[in-house]
């Protein structure tokens, strides 16, 4: 089951990494850029996932800057790039977003506490391959709680968020 869970979870961060070209054609303004950070979060995810999922070698200050990179998009940062009134196309945002916006900062503020926990992490012992996952709607530890985990544990936790905000504020394909 979590080895199907994770694998789902890859497939969905592969399509996010790589669907970023096309989207963006005809994208200006604040649209572009927030799509363009996505973009980053998504590679930088993409990265993490094969070095914690396959045969790349696992390196740990890499790990750390793209967790690092993963941060720096996440949080406030990421809530500025939604502007109210910023849903010209070819957004794939949801005026969710701004209806929930409390949930939506939340997450943003989790992806970056999820990133900083992954980098403390990146060091701590290694767990096999797919004993990492969580379950879906598994409450979010805090960061000290995260920061003890294995790093394909948080990994799995910063995904989980990914894909929360995904489900709930991007339009689907």
């Amino acid at each position: 089951m979590r080895h199907t869970a994770f694998a789902a979870l890859t497939v969905a961060l592969v399509a996010f990494a790589g669907a970023g070209g096309f989207a963006h054609t005809g994208a200006t303004g604040i649209v572009k850029q927030r799509m363009d950070s996505m973009e980053v979060i998504g590679k930088s995810m993409k990265a993490l996932n094969g070095m914690l999922r396959s045969d790349e070698t696992y390196d740990i200050q890499r790990v750390r800057a793209l967790a690092r990179t993963i941060g720096e998009h996440g949080g406030d940062k990421l809530t500025a790039l939604f502007p109210g009134g910023s849903m010209h196309k070819p957004t794939r945002a949801l005026p969710a977003i701004w209806t929930d916006w409390d949930r939506f900062s939340a997450l943003a503020d989790r992806l970056s506490d999820s990133a900083a926990a992954l980098g403390a992490a990146a060091g701590n012992e290694r767990t096999p391959s797919g004993s990492g996952t969580t379950r879906a709607g598994s409450p979010q530890p805090g960061i000290d709680a995260l920061s003890a985990m294995s790093p394909e544990a948080v990994f799995a936790h910063m995904a989980q968020t990914c894909t929360a905000c995904h489900r709930d504020f991007r339009e689907k394909k």
